[in-house]
């Protein structure tokens, strides 16, 4: 759609307020087990923050709110730290109902509004509060006669039908949580759950974490030293993680501990009707991921399934799981593909990469890539085949089930999600997308570059003709591990099309690491992030030149955040003959700063590794600085901390090596999304290349 109230608003600031043109999208589906309605989160504009409660009719296509943020809650909410953190781990930006739970028989739902814990009752439609604040992640029991949340670091569950409200499990100790994934496993394995319902409703699998022994960081406001300074637990490589363990309890006050065992990461858990609760754990040195079947009568695991790798196992999001019929599904990389497989048996073909488990029962609804990484589609199990949901190019996510399924397409052919229901594969409705449409189409090229074929794009200025000239080039990256930026949607690409309206070319290349070509690609960093990730931007760089003569090798730009931060300085550092400006942003910059499962899946213990964390630093290169950079970082990033930039411009002022700094007061490892910051933030960078640039002519 397009708001007209934008009309005169700078494309910057309608990125900001629109959050980079993603509200307004449906989200977060279920599907009723009768197969008659959905239900889904989307914001009632694609520039209103708060996301409110929809139900879509199968039977009539009709969508109708059921809860409407704006009316339970005028203004901003009050969110309690620990709500405030798990937002910060899950990257969400939204607000009002931003996660809804909902018993298997569609009678009740549950969420939060400023830490106040509300309830649904699908069939009468009546909305009520059971408690007055600070709850954390409420979810309703399979059968919906009871719901469980945290509060104040203690696993609460209130029984629906005399309202008795009861601490399930706690401690005094402020250092114990029950019922919270800890930092780990929210920033770094994608676990936002610290409990599991059983599916008959009468128990629930707990963690217990203890970060007593993780080491204390502080993080200070200089812009309000009025403030208290905020202490965080932050386990950096080499220090000690959380103490996690497992506890079965019953709703009839019964315990049962779970045995421990050699693992130091709990990845996820499974509990379905398909058999015993699974665990998926890891050692400290992630080489192996062990699936274990637990006993919840007395708390004994027994050994189910195991992979391995001399380098690390990656994780998959909806494995391991039992199928409906009591087979063991899990991800297996043993023949050179991310395959899922079901008993032992490969399921998906070879060449094909799993991507992420959506929903098992019958059959399994996954989505993966198949010869083409920038495109994930959506698939289905048939019983011993596999069937396309998905049927245009572009990345395809997914929700429900393999018989009632919901389809979110992003493509390049239009801006904002097209999302239908499926039933069958047959398409039965579509649900309305209210996302601002920029009425932009990149002008880019898709390009498969050298010798290891790197996936990249070229996206030139809006009416550029090659005869009017050189352009200068700035490569835009993540270039690191788990993430991609070269994929077939136009949002993705909005960004960088703006860059290089401001008289760029912009190249975005994904180098090995990055997701969708398989694990090989994938080990190819061990031990060597920076040589590995920084050769490919090079190699990708030199084969669009040697393709495209309009770019300008004279004058070549980087710009990056987090990962692409890092890579940005690495550039200018160790590849001046290359790299003539950069701009890092919340970039690493000491290895031994960042976290221990990240960390140490590329690099291992920085007591063991002395020499791979010495050679993949920034500051140990700081001498080496003889182009322009600018660091810009977040002051209250609790993910990067601070001093990774400010420990690198230490290092170059005693090295005497000139640069620019740009403190982000109050900023969290997430951009800033007040609209005039997030607006000269990106014109400061471009003023600045440019600038940088242009300084090089006149040298010459």
């Amino acid at each position: 759609m397009t708001d007209f109230a934008l009309d005169d608003v700078p494309f910057l600031r309608q990125q900001a307020r629109t959050q980079r043109f993603t509200l307004g999208a449906p989200k977060q589906f279920r599907v009723a087990p009768d197969g008659s309605r959905v239900l889904f989160l989307r914001s009632a504009t694609g520039t209103d923050p708060r996301h409110s409660l929809w139900s879509f009719d199968l039977a009539t296509g009709e969508e109708t709110k059921l809860i409407d943020a704006a009316e339970l809650v005028s203004g901003d909410e009050d969110l309690p730290p620990e709500e405030r953190a798990r937002r910060e781990r899950a990257r969400e930006t939204g607000g009002g109902v931003v996660a809804f739970g909902v018993d298997d028989a569609f009678t009740v739902v549950t969420f939060t509004l400023s830490g106040k814990l509300y309830t649904l009752d699908l069939a009468t439609g009546e909305t009520r509060i059971l408690v007055d604040g600070s709850v954390i992640d409420p979810r309703p029991n399979p059968t919906g006669t009871h719901v469980a949340y945290v509060r104040e670091r203690r696993l609460h569950v209130i029984e629906l039908s005399t309202g008795e409200d009861r601490v399930l499990v706690g401690e005094e100790d402020e250092d114990v949580t029950w019922g919270l994934a800890e930092f780990i496993a929210g920033e770094e394995m994608d676990r936002t759950r610290g409990y599991w319902w059983a599916p008959d409703g009468r128990s629930v699998i707990v963690e217990r974490a203890d970060r007593g022994p993780v080491p204390r960081w502080t993080i200070g406001d200089p812009a309000n030293p009025q403030q208290p300074a905020n202490v965080v637990a932050y386990p950096s490589a080499g220090s000690p993680n959380a103490e996690v363990s497992l506890a079965v309890l019953s709703l009839d006050g019964s315990r049962v501990d779970v045995a421990p065992g050699d693992w130091e990461y709990l990845v996820t858990v499974h509990w379905s009707a398909g058999g015993q609760p699974l665990l998926a754990v890891q050692p400290r040195d992630q080489k192996r991921l062990t699936v274990l079947a637990l006993d919840p009568s007395d708390g004994s695991v027994a050994e189910v399934h195991t992979e391995t790798d001399e380098h690390w196992v990656e994780i998959f999001q909806g494995v391991p799981a039992w199928t409906a019929d009591g087979k063991l599904m899990v991800e297996s990389a043993a023949d050179g593909d991310h395959r899922l497989v079901v008993d032992g048996e490969p399921v998906t073909p070879p060449g094909m990469q799993l991507r992420m488990v959506l929903h098992v029962g019958d059959e399994i609804l996954f989505t993966a890539s198949d010869d083409d990484p920038t495109q994930i589609h959506l698939y289905r199990t048939e019983g011993g085949t596999v069937r396309r949901l998905s049927t245009t190019d572009g990345v395809h996510v997914g929700s429900g089930s393999a018989a009632l399924t919901v389809l979110s397409s992003w493509s390049l052919d239009h801006s904002g999600p097209r999302v239908v229901v499926l039933r069958d594969g047959v398409e039965a409705g579509l649900i309305e997308s209210s996302t601002v449409d920029p009425e932009i189409v990149p002008n880019l090229t898709w390009l498969t570059l050298g010798e290891r074929r790197l996936r990249a794009a070229l996206v030139l200025p809006r009416g550029y003709e090659p005869g009017e000239g050189k352009l200068p080039v700035l490569l835009d990256p993540y270039g690191g591990p788990h993430a991609q930026r070269v994929l077939q949607s136009r949002n993705a690409f909005l960004t960088p099309q703006w860059l290089a309206d401001q008289g760029f070319a912009v190249l975005v290349a994904d180098g090995r690491g990055s997701p969708g070509r398989g694990p090989a690609w994938e080990k190819e960093i061990a031990g060597k992030l920076a040589d590995v990730t920084l050769a490919d931007q090079v190699d990708a760089l030199h084969a669009a030149a040697a393709a495209y003569p309009e770019l300008d090798l004279e004058r070549v730009a980087i710009r990056g955040w987090s990962y692409g931060g890092y890579l940005s300085a690495l550039a200018v550092l160790r590849r001046p003959d290359v790299f003539h400006a950069a701009v890092a942003g919340a970039p690493v910059t000491d290895w031994s700063l960042y976290d221990t499962h990240y960390t140490e899946r590329y690099l291992g213990k920085p007591d063991d590794e002395p020499e791979s964390y010495e050679h993949n630093s920034l500051i140990a290169s700081a001498g080496s600085l003889e182009r322009a950079l600018l660091i810009v970082h977040g002051l209250a990033d609790d993910n990067v901390f601070p001093a990774h930039a400010l420990r690198l411009s230490s290092a170059l002022l005693a090295k005497g090596r000139a640069h620019g700094f740009l403190p982000l007061a109050g900023a969290t490892h997430m951009t800033p999304q007040a609209e005039e910051v997030a607006e000269n933030l990106m014109r400061t960078q471009v003023e600045w290349i440019h600038r940088e640039l242009a300084a090089l002519g006149k040298e010459r």
